[in-house]
């Protein structure tokens, strides 16, 4: 299959809505949905706040220890890591900042990819994460690149945190996000930056409608 046809990408810093664009857009045009993101936080589960200090035959041995897999379209698109559903105890602002330290690891992005590519290739999917039209699928024929105020972006990430039980700090809160940006925009590796040819969506006054309904008619007008 050519992944041009069958990719829709989504990049964008944390908080400006990726996950729930994606999945309405996987629903929408009934083709699964992949949270890449999900991926580095199962490894930064797994691999440790001491990652870097790894030798690569060690991260690629545990690496060797792990399978992911997709299931299903839309809403209903489940991950799977080693035959197990990955549930929302990945979802902390702790293993967010951690993931963010493995992913300037070029052992881990170079797995991780190739099974991001794999799974791609083997079906239709809209891909979210930060260098999804740049270095995973940068054939992929209809790119986005999301960004928002950071008040709004925080603002945002505490009430998606508040649904899940998770008491935190604004304050500490907004410097996470910041931390997190410019770890992901100053690596060495795949900085967090939108394709060239990339729709850039600024989701700051937008309602969800709104920003999906400027991809679906982005999508449907091009040939």
């Amino acid at each position: 299959m050519n992944s041009r046809l069958n990719v829709i990408t989504l990049d964008g810093p944390a908080g400006v809505g990726k996950s729930t664009l994606a999945r309405l857009l996987a629903e929408n045009l009934s083709i699964a949905y992949l949270d890449t993101g999900a991926m580095f936080r199962c490894l930064a589960i797994k691999l440790g706040p001491e990652v870097e200090k790894l030798p690569e035959c060690d991260i690629h041995q545990c690496y060797a220890e792990f399978s992911f897999s997709i299931d299903g379209k839309g809403n209903a698109t489940k991950l799977y890591c080693n035959g197990s559903l990955v549930g929302e105890d990945i979802r902390s602002e702790e293993v967010g900042l951690l993931a963010a330290r493995i992913a300037v690891v070029p052992t881990v992005r170079e797995m991780l990819e190739k099974a991001q590519r794999a799974m791609g290739e083997a079906a239709p999917l809209v891909a979210e994460g930060r260098d999804m039209g740049i270095v995973v699928f940068p054939d992929a024929k209809f790119k986005f690149f999301l960004n928002a105020a950071p008040k709004v972006r925080v603002e945002r990430r505490l009430k998606d945190l508040e649904e899940r039980g998770e008491r935190v700090n604004p304050v500490e809160l907004a410097e996470r996000i910041r931390r997190r940006d410019e770890m992901d925009s100053n690596r060495a590796i795949a900085p967090l930056r939108p394709a060239n040819d990339a729709l850039l969506v600024d989701t700051s006054r937008l309602t969800v409608d709104e920003e999906l309904d400027i991809m679906l008619r982005y999508i449907k007008k091009c040939p």
